[in-house]
């Protein structure tokens, strides 16, 4: 099975490839991914000597569900603390030992023009592969005008891009940053500027929670906390509306990321546009060893759908995503007991459809039973059932 992926001269072994974050920033974490099987990786985000960096402690948070598995997941760490010669000697490195695999160097420069053309220049002389522009950190780098300060606006990304395209011949990569009202401006504006793809999304910020005990906001840092990048399952949503809009504005190559934990994530977001995925919080969670099960995920569902590689996919929804008002009001949707013996009777269904839809679902003598002539087909019932005892069944008006 052909798993490969390319996009400009990047041509990855398959579709899977390391985020930039704590899972590649150093030179072994980044080897041990390679030999895990992931086929390419984006350094921790390097930024220039002269640009001073110190991370606080503690700086994650998580958020879980009933069983105790975390959904959600932020962080207030910044970028790289390691000097641009470890990552020259790195790239080079890396480059050396894995010719094969894919180098994206991320990197971040200050307001002027040198600091972004300067990085540019070494990393291409190292031997990175591409580069990938970080205009979307959302907490930390804002205040120094850096990071999401230069992704929330259209001019200074196209600007930057423009610097960055200017000083090297590597394909780029603008990271783009989800917290904006619409991304396409910002999308377009990079990829006029002469940058070759995107990536999307970076965090969302957020404040994860507060402690009840302390009235302290989280992650406690001495008592006080920041607004952090919120990563995890929780976000993957936004990030497939974000890579699905700069898909369709600009039909760029586009790296999509956000939440990504199972070789089913990766194949909605390439179905709305991505031609490669990155994961980040997943392996700081599980491990480098989730790419096996990813890679073999996607490879039997090629199969089984029949299909001769990863790029069949891309995009392969675009055409479906249509405005609120052409969605048809001829087409119904009702609900079935579609496994009886799943079903717990626990009343969730029939409460929801009673407090938050149109009193149409009872519970009665142990089973659930509709009213269609109150069903107004909203499909909450469905939606809230734990056990996938109901599910909604197509009808024609």
């Amino acid at each position: 099975m052909n798993l490969s992926a390319t996009h400009d001269s990047l041509r990855f072994e398959n579709p899977f490839v390391l985020a930039s974050g704590p899972p590649t920033a150093a030179r072994e974490l980044i080897e041990r991914g390679f030999a895990a099987g992931w086929a390419g990786a984006v350094t921790k985000t390097i930024r220039p000597d002269s640009m001073p960096m110190e991370d606080v402690s503690p700086r994650f948070y998580a958020l879980r569900d009933g069983q105790g598995d975390v959904f959600g997941f932020e962080n207030i760490e910044l970028v790289s603390r390691r000097s641009t010669a470890y990552w020259m000697e790195t790239i080079a490195g890396l480059k050396r030992g894995h010719p094969g695999k894919i180098l994206i160097a991320s990197i971040m420069g200050d307001s002027g023009r040198e600091s972004w053309a300067d990085l540019a220049r070494r990393c291409e002389a190292a031997g990175a592969d591409a580069l990938e522009l970080n205009f979307s950190c959302p907490h930390g780098m804002p205040e120094r005008g850096v990071g999401a300060a230069i992704g929330q606006d259209a001019g200074i990304t196209g600007r930057i891009a423009g610097w960055v395209r200017g000083a090297t011949r590597l394909p780029v990569i603008v990271k783009l940053t989800p917290n904006v009202t619409d991304v396409r401006p910002i999308a377009l504006a990079a990829i006029e500027a002469g940058a070759n793809a995107l990536a999307a999304i970076n965090t969302v910020q957020c404040l994860a929670g507060v402690d009840l005990e302390t009235l302290s906001p989280c992650p406690p840092v001495n008592g006080q906390s920041a607004f952090g990048g919120y990563s995890g399952a929780a976000i993957k949503p936004i990030g497939l509306r974000v890579v699905a809009q700069a898909a369709a504005a600009t039909k760029a190559p586009i790296h999509g990321l956000g939440g990504i934990r199972t070789w089913k994530d990766a194949v909605e977001y390439m179905a709305v546009g991505a031609t490669v995925v990155q994961v980040c919080t997943e392996v700081m969670i599980r491990g480098f060893g989730l790419v096996r099960g990813m890679v073999e995920g996607l490879a039997g569902y090629l199969k089984r759908k029949s299909l001769a590689s990863p790029s069949d996919l891309t995009g392969a929804a675009l055409g479906r995503l249509v405005s609120h008002e052409a969605l048809s009001r001829e087409y119904r949707a009702i609900p079935e007991m579609v496994a009886p013996a799943a079903c717990r009777l626990c009343g969730r269904c029939a409460a929801a459809c009673r407090d938050g839809g149109y009193h149409a679902l009872r519970l009665e003598n142990r089973s659930v039973s509709c009213d269609a002539a109150k069903c107004d087909g909203c499909s909450l019932c469905a939606r809230v059932c734990p056990s996938g005892a109901l599910a909604m069944r197509a009808v024609i008006i």
